[in-house]
């Protein structure tokens, strides 16, 4: 199968790709990168000539060439826009095969796979109403973000008080933990916000209630901050979605610095870096929790990646909504909590073009946070 044409679909804040073979298949992969979209939409335009011509099953050699090839390499940007075509590849391979992907994967290393739904509420009180709500609905993972930011909104800026919002994540861990009782699985989500010493107190204070594991409570960049943090406190650590192949994960994973992998293949190279990063963190005894896009896309692939690999801890899910039910044309399907395995060939996936006509892309900034003093504060 030759390659003709990369064909690059913003929609939304999101960015889909299509790559179409001369004998008329087409695969879609997602390359979507919350807020600097446009940046991969230009780095696509930069690498689709060079995908013309070539042989569409030579996936492996495909990302090589693509990642090793140029005297510049990796980041967010480029990763992003390998990993769509990553994944376009694979849901092309699966369609010329007649079989979903996971099958091309080494098969079903599970049937279902289990995910979390990201639960809000300004108060601890609403916080519990929520949370019961998606349990009764049959949902067993929940993920809580209560760090919060005074003044914080989705179109500016806002306030951030370190001292504060560990009194006040802690207090809501607390609630919820006393409401739904011991069973039910709470991930508690920071988003990078503390410093070591700040993320080692909160840390501290959540041991009693037993989180399935803190995400992200400090920034990935630096694995010695993860080493200070782990001699410190009990709790399970994740962390890794800002971080885009697998030397960067190299030393958290070695050296054993964290316990789930919060793998995003849109930003970290697609389905085949995924799958080795899974193989890395299996010799450690670490598990991936894979983060997602908020897009049906991204949901599928790594449902399919997740499906093959012996170490799935939990996948990020929320049900496709408003334009993308009706752009997305999708075989994702929950039960009990659990997403079914996909039996579709490719991904189960396709992109309405009609119905794509009516999305605008929308490259979306998030608010700057600041400091009591006006010092910047990590988004």
């Amino acid at each position: 199968m030759k390659i003709r044409q990369l064909e690059t679909i913003p929609l939304g804040p999101f960015v889909y790709v299509k790559v179409h073979t001369e004998d008329g298949l087409y695969g879609v992969g997602e390359a979507s990168l919350s807020g600097r979209c446009s940046a991969v939409v230009g780095a696509l335009a930069q690498i689709a000539p060079l995908l013309v011509g070539r042989d569409a099953t030579r996936i492996e050699h495909i990302w090589q060439d693509i990642f090793r090839g140029t005297f510049w390499r990796g980041g967010p940007v480029l990763q992003s826009a390998l990993a769509g075509i990553d994944i376009a590849l694979w849901d092309l391979n699966g369609k010329a095969l007649g079989v979903p992907v996971h099958r091309m994967l080494g098969g079903l290393a599970r049937n279902k796979v289990l995910v979390y739904r990201h639960v809000g509420g300004d108060t601890p009180e609403q916080l519990v109403e929520r949370s019961q709500q998606l349990l009764a609905e049959g949902w067993k993972v929940l993920r809580i973000s209560p760090i919060v930011c005074r003044g914080e909104g989705d179109d500016g800026d806002g306030g951030f008080n370190p001292r504060e919002a560990i009194i006040n994540g802690v207090a809501h861990m607390a609630a919820l933990r006393q409401a739904v009782g011991p069973a039910v699985e709470i991930i508690f989500e920071v988003h990078t916000r503390l410093s070591p010493p700040q993320a080692i107190d909160l840390c501290t204070q959540l041991e009693p209630y037993h989180p399935f594991f803190v995400e992200d409570p400090i920034r990935s960049e630096n694995p010695g901050a993860f080493r200070t943090l782990r001699q410190h406190t009990k709790v399970p650590i994740g962390t890794g979605e800002q971080l885009h192949d697998k030397w960067a994960y190299r030393q958290l994973i070695e050296e054993e610095l964290i316990d789930y992998l919060r793998v995003d293949i849109c930003h970290t190279g697609g389905i085949t870096e995924g799958k080795k990063l899974a193989h890395l963190a299996e010799m450690h005894y670490q598990e991936l929790a894979t983060h997602y896009t908020s897009s049906p896309v991204s949901s599928a692939a790594m449902l399919h990646l997740n499906l093959s690999i012996a170490n799935c801890a939990v996948q990020e899910f929320a049900p496709p909504s408003g334009w993308m039910n009706d752009v997305v044309q999708h075989d994702l399907r929950v039960e009990d909590g659990y997403l079914l395995a996909s039996e579709q060939p490719g991904l189960g996936i396709d992109i309405d073009a009609e119905a794509a006509r009516s999305v605008t892309a929308q490259d979306g900034e998030p608010p700057h946070l600041r400091r009591p003093d006006d010092a910047v504060q990590d988004w």
